[in-house]
């Protein structure tokens, strides 16, 4: 045994980690239901959503039509910590995520502080998604019915109104599919990620008709500031590729399976937004995208001159914003379920139902606090918080790859990240680059969520911690 460790630094190596992800403290395992087509189409159904169907007019309104080189530079960074991610989740095949991957090399300190990190990129994107779907829905009941729910139901009090209901509704009818079973949840994923994706080609195909090479001129029109700062803000639309790696214990064959789903998503994505980036601008300019956040459906409507196309690309955003809200509810479900298994978070979370296998309790505790400030909050303010917070795990990612191959060299790896130590170096280097992008006021408010996350631990986690008093055999 080595001596023992301060609390903060103690490690929980992979094979403990790997040896209890078959089934919680109290027996009651998760299934391996899932596929690599459901894994991939889980990924995309976390990825797809909000980003490109609402939040295109605001990474348009910062880069003008250098948007694409945002969106590409957003997906580089996205690249070399997929590849970290890869490596990892093929090493250490469970549902903790960046957390896990933190714990066995980084020490439980910084894993906490990952695993809070997490909390806030989970829950306040699911938030702000079921704002975006709000929206459409809107869009789409004004399309077929020429009726929209009225503004003191469907907006919080921030934006005119008191409460947003349909924001509340698609979290709910997430958390009752949830907690059905990891079978229903991957079905409805699968269906509703081939879905999108139809109607995001749907899009380009219309988009492309109305093509006008003058609208791309000048191109950088806010210079290279507008293009880091659009790539800070177009890297929200790639927040959820890393659910993938939450569904380790759930996945068929996770060792090769969620390597090959967390690049091939990267790579479809990435291929997908750069596609409507460009159709929509080529079509509509960058003036007229800006700042309009169903700017799909209003450029449809326009080329086809009728409001028909506007709903199938409104309707398409319903189901592919509520397919975010699904995955990525079900990533931090997982995670949580990884964290109160060490005894960090309160044992409810590592509860599963024997008869549907699945975290229940967790899963409603989950669905409450994300659509409080669904229901109520103006959600802009921190999305650069979450923005840095999501780049701030990546980097522990790009960081936790480097050291598990120095501590546990003889792991079995189904992965191997490519130009080793240059791929997770360059990944960590443009983390750091497009956090520096979000501005002064996200550093702030990401130091003080740091300090909170630095005291629930003092006065929690160290505490309860199973590793508490212990400290792990040297490998």
């Amino acid at each position: 045994m080595s001596p023992l460790r301060p609390s903060g630094l103690r490690i929980k190596p992979p094979e403990t980690l790997i040896a209890e992800s078959g089934a919680d403290l109290e027996g009651h395992g998760l299934r391996r239901t899932m596929g690599l087509f459901q894994l991939v189409c889980f990924g995309v159904g976390a990825i797809v959503g909000t980003g490109i169907f609402v939040g295109l007019s605001d990474t348009v309104a910062e880069a003008g039509p250098a948007v694409i080189v945002s969106f590409v530079l957003a997906a580089i960074t996205c690249v070399f910590t997929a590849f970290s991610f890869a490596e990892l989740g093929g090493a250490i095949p469970v549902s903790g995520s960046s957390y896990s991957f933190a714990y066995a090399t980084l020490g439980e300190r910084a894993a906490f502080l990952v695993g809070w990190c997490l909390l806030l990129e989970y829950g306040v994107s699911v938030s702000a998604v079921a704002v975006g779907w709000s929206q459409y829905l809107n869009e789409l009941l004004n399309s077929i019915i020429s009726v929209q729910l009225p503004a003191v139901l469907s907006s919080g009090p921030g934006d005119g109104g008191v409460i947003n209901l349909p924001a509340v509704i698609v979290i709910a009818l997430a958390a009752v599919l949830l907690v059905r079973g990891v079978r229903e949840s991957a079905r409805a994923t699968t269906a509703m990620a081939v879905l999108k994706i139809g109607v995001l080609l749907f899009f380009c195909a219309i988009a492309f008709t109305a093509f006008r090479a003058g609208h791309l001129v000048p191109f950088a029109t806010a210079g290279v500031g507008g293009i880091t700062s659009g790539a800070s803000v177009a890297f929200f639309s790639y927040i959820g590729f890393d659910a993938i790696t939450t569904a380790g214990e759930e996945v068929k064959n996770p060792r090769r399976n969620i390597p090959v789903a967390i690049m091939v998503c990267i790579g479809v994505v990435t291929v997908l937004y750069c596609a409507v980036a460009v159709a929509a601008i080529g079509a509509f300019g960058a003036d007229a995208v800006g700042g309009k956040p169903a700017a799909l459906s209003l450029i449809v409507d326009q080329v086809t001159d009728s409001t028909i196309g506007g709903g199938i690309i409104a309707f398409g955003a319903v189901v592919a914003i509520a397919s975010v809200v699904l995955a990525v509810m079900y990533g931090q479900t997982r995670i949580l379920m990884s964290m109160s298994r060490d005894g960090l978070v309160p044992r409810v979370f590592e509860k599963v139902s024997t008869r549907t296998s699945t975290p229940v309790a967790n899963t409603w505790i989950v669905a409450s606090v994300f659509a409080a400030p669904a229901a109520f909050a103006s959600l802009d303010v921190v999305v650069n918080l979450t923005t840095i917070g999501a780049l701030a795990t990546m980097v522990a990612v790009n960081v936790a790859v480097i050291v598990l191959r120095r501590s546990h060299p003889a792991l079995p790896r189904s992965f191997r990240v490519p130009l080793f130590p240059l791929s997770p170096i360059a990944g960590v280097g443009f983390c750091v680059y497009l956090m520096y992008g979000t501005g002064r006021q996200a550093w702030a408010q990401f130091a003080a969520f740091l300090v909170v996350g630095l005291v629930v631990y003092a006065g929690y986690g160290r505490r309860n911690s199973r590793l508490s008093g212990t400290e792990p055999a040297a490998v």
